[in-house]
This record gives structure tokens, sequence and C-alpha cells, in this order.
């Protein structure tokens, strides 16, 4: 599969420009490890000049000032420009990270568009409200937008990250800056271009590419940007936080790592529950943070779950992504493939049993064989690391109190899936997990209008729904004098 990449410059105030030091960086095609082309390498000096443009938009320019119901129509439009090159975004977005074609197409591209028209709908929608205060007073409260925000987006979602950021913020009325993973950027740039093509104005959405240490931690400390917005690892989002307090002390909302539970009680429908595991851990080749790789099967129906779930694996093709026959493409660059192996190694040697794949496949390229392991303790580290890979480890419970304290069991706390009839250890279980979404019978459901976002080390603040269009906004009250009111 050849594919023409169109986009490979910064894109600041509405155009395409090389990065101040003119040095580029290779993006790979992880089916193969070949150079698909080289794309600017964003330093401190061009963030500086995207967030001089956005500060501008943003201080002077149109987009905050529009009537909501402007900034939603304009938003309508980029969301069917998307739909109108679906298949070449799509395309790109496998070609660059590793992803299934069929699927990218429906989830991540049409999702984008759907994000989009979401948030459009909401951009005038948001009002204050009026309070009654004591005395001759008339208060009242205005929800602005918050200013310029810094956007970090991960590379195991390029689109719908870029989206779930960009489109609550536009509908905000705020400017902003996107810093697309060095992974995979070139998808950021393509939506860049389709803003402008929308008649989103000039300053508004600008990205910078480049790596997390140089672009990333500029837009983390920049004194000018008013909000950062962050999804990928927890380490990493330790640092943005404790950057972003050392400079203008903006808020943060982080999106980090998570280690999820599936706990399968003795009444689920099995094979049912062996879909909905062999799902949640392999979907996106392991490559998503609410991956449910900790799966807890009730005792009862623990050896027939291993031998089904290890059973199922016989038809699961792993493969070129453009092929609409497999099911798991490579993983997304040499250092996330070399990472997986060497977590399933250290399960080998921690005692866990590997019942099935866990090696390297195909001549060249990122693929990995899923692996399943069995026997594995809680304190070993394939049962405890956010891996991001294509590894499954089965435990063993008794109780629902063992699998309430267990699925505890993690400083994560982003998701959670329960499989069992009994609506009474559903709610029980929902009630307990100290996790952001829960699933009861499903997995890997996500919703334009649902609140996505974890507890604990998982991080905090949330996207998708309304609650993540608030995070753009602040809340500002007035209060004026009322004299000679019969009514006080």
């Amino acid at each position: 599969m050849t594919l023409e990449v169109k986009f490979t410059k910064l894109f600041i105030n509405g155009d395409f420009v090389d990065a101040i030091s003119e040095k580029t960086f290779e993006t790979r095609d992880p089916r193969t490890g070949d150079v698909i082309g080289r794309v600017a390498e964003g330093d401190k000096e061009d963030v500086d000049l995207a967030v001089k443009a956005a500060r501008k938009a943003f201080d002077h320019g149109k987009w905050p000032r529009m009537s909501g119901y402007e900034r939603g129509r304009i938003m309508m439009k980029y969301a069917d420009l998307i739909d109108q090159q679906k298949e070449e975004l799509a395309k790109l977005e496998c070609l660059d990270a590793g992803k299934l074609l069929a699927l990218t197409k429906v989830v991540d591209i049409e999702g984008s568009a759907d994000m989009l028209r979401y948030y459009a709908g909401a951009a005038d929608k948001i009002h204050g409200e009026t309070l009654k205060m004591a005395g001759n007073l008339h208060g009242y409260t205005l929800r602005e937008p918050i200013g310029v925000v810094g956007h970090i987006i991960p590379w195991n979602f390029p689109s719908l990250m870029f989206f779930s950021k960009v489109s609550p913020a536009l509908a905000a009325g705020c400017t902003m800056i996107v810093k697309p993973a060095e992974q995979t950027p070139l998808t950021a740039l393509y939506h860049a271009f389709l803003a402008k093509e929308a008649g989103i104005p000039d300053g508004v959405i600008n990205v910078v590419t480049g790596f997390g240490s140089t672009a990333g931690a500029s837009i983390a400390s920049h004194m000018d940007i008013d909000m950062v917005s962050f999804t990928g690892s927890t380490a990493v989002g330790r640092k943005i936080m404790e950057t972003a307090a050392k400079s203008n002390l903006k808020p943060v909302s982080l999106e980090l790592g998570g280690k999820s539970p599936i706990i399968i009680f003795d009444d689920a429908d099995i094979d049912m529950a062996v879909d909905l595991a062999r799902t949640a851990t392999f979907y996106n080749k392991g490559e998503a943070c609410i991956a449910g790789s900790r799966v807890y099967v009730q005792e009862g129906i623990y050896d027939k779950f291993v031998t089904k779930v290890t059973e199922s694996m016989k038809s699961w093709v792993v493969g070129d992504p453009f092929d609409p026959h497999v099911h798991q493409g490579p993983q997304v660059d040499k250092a996330q493939f070399e990472k997986v192996l060497s977590y399933i190694e250290h399960g080998k040697r921690e005692g866990a049993t590997l019942v099935t794949g866990g090696k390297p496949c195909g001549e060249k390229g990122y693929y990995i064989e899923p692996a399943i392991f069995t026997d594995v303790e809680e304190d070993m580290l394939i049962a405890k690391d956010e891996i991001f890979g294509p590894v499954m480890s089965l435990m063993k419970f008794k109780t629902i109190e063992e699998a309430i304290e267990k699925a505890n069991n993690t400083k994560y706390g982003l998701a959670a899936g329960v499989v069992t009839k009994d609506l009474n250890i559903a709610n029980r279980m929902s009630r307990s997990i100290r996790a952001g979404i829960i699933w009861i019978n499903c997995y890997l459901i996500i919703d334009r209008g649902c609140p996505f976002g974890g507890f604990k080390m998982s991080g905090f603040g949330k996207d998708s729904g309304m609650h993540a269009l608030e995070k753009y906004l602040q809340v500002k009250s007035v209060i004026t004098p009322i004299f000679d009111s019969p009514w006080l």
C-alpha cells in the first residue's frame, strides 16, 4: 500500500511552514519499518510562534467573538470535509499507526466527524446563570472561553484524540496549539488543512509536530498558554503537571494510563465473556488505555474459560492492517514492539504460564502474536504495569468481596468490565470499583456524549460529553447594585 503524504510541515497561523531550525524527523510504516516521509521537527521557537498566533486570534480575532451558532455552523462544515476525505484519512492513519483500515474508517474517522458535530450543536448553548443575591444587588455569571489551549495527543488513536480535544475547545471559543505524537503526526496536519478549508480563522488551530521533550515541554511551560489537555502515560502526565505548576499555574486535564480489570462471574454467558475479554485486551493491538488486560474469572468457570479463550485465538489473524480479514496489525513502532516483547519475557521469568502467542511474527514489521498468561500473581509486572500491547493476564477469584479487592488493587482507575447475569452483582460491582467508566456485559463502548476519564493515577478531567466542554470554559461573576427597588 502506497499513499501520497501531502502535509509534512508545521501549521502555524493558517500556513504550512518549515521548522525554524529546518530540522525534520522520520515517520515510519510499522508494517515494514520503512520510512513514510520526513516531518518538520518543531521546537521551542516554533511553539512560541504558534502561541503568538493563537494569542492574537484569541485576544483580537473573530473566533471567540462569533456567536455560538456561527462557530457551530463552521464546525459542521469541518465535519463534512472530514467525511469527504474519509478514505484518504483512514489510509493515512493506518499507514502511520498500524491500525485496521476497516475499523479506522468507522470508529476513528467517522467518529471524529461526529465528535465535531456533537460539540457544534453545543456551541450556541453555553450560558451563565442569574444569581439571587442578598441586599440591593443583582448578579449573574458569564461562561467564557479559557483562552489559548495546548493539546498534547497520543499515538494510539491520533484522529479521535485530536478531535476529542479540539472539538469542545472550538465550541467554547478557544484558540489552540496541537502537538501530535511524534510516532503518528500525519493525520493531525491533514486535519489542520481541512480546518482552514472549513473557514476556521487563521491562528485558531495550530499544529506543531515534534518531540515531547522539546515541543511538548514548551507547551506545558509556556507562560502564554492558559490551559493544557494531555492524553498519554502517567509518567509524562506528572511531568506536565509539575511544569505547568512551575510556570503560570495553568490548569491541566490529564487522561493517563490504565490497567483495567474485567471480572467474569460464574453465571456469565461464557462464550460472550470470552469474546468480550479477547476484544477488550487485543483491540487495536492492545494499544488502548482502557484495555481490559487483567481478566479475573470466578473459580467455577475458570478452567473452562481458559480452554475456550485459548481455543478462540486459533482464528485470530495478525497481519497487514489493510487486509479486511486481519484482526490485529503491527505495534506502532520498534520501541513499543520491543517493550511488549520484554514484558512477555518478564512474565515467563516471574513464573506465569504462557498458554498461547507471545512471539514476533512476520518477516518484517512490528507484529506480535497476542499472548495469554495463566498462573498470574497480583504482584507480577504483567499484572501491574500498563504494557500497551496484546498481553492478557488471567487470574482466578472466589467471592464478590475478593473480586472487588482485586479489581481495585491497582494505582490506576480508568475503566472496568463486569460480566454477570445478576443485576445485584452488577450494581454492587459498579459502585465498588474505583474507575471512571464501568461496562456491564459489554466493553469498549465509547460515545461522544458519555464522559470519559479516570480516577487515581489515571488522571483527572473528562473527555467527551458536556463535561469536556466545561474544562475549556471559566466562570465570571458580575455584580451590580440596584437602587430604590420596591421589591427589596
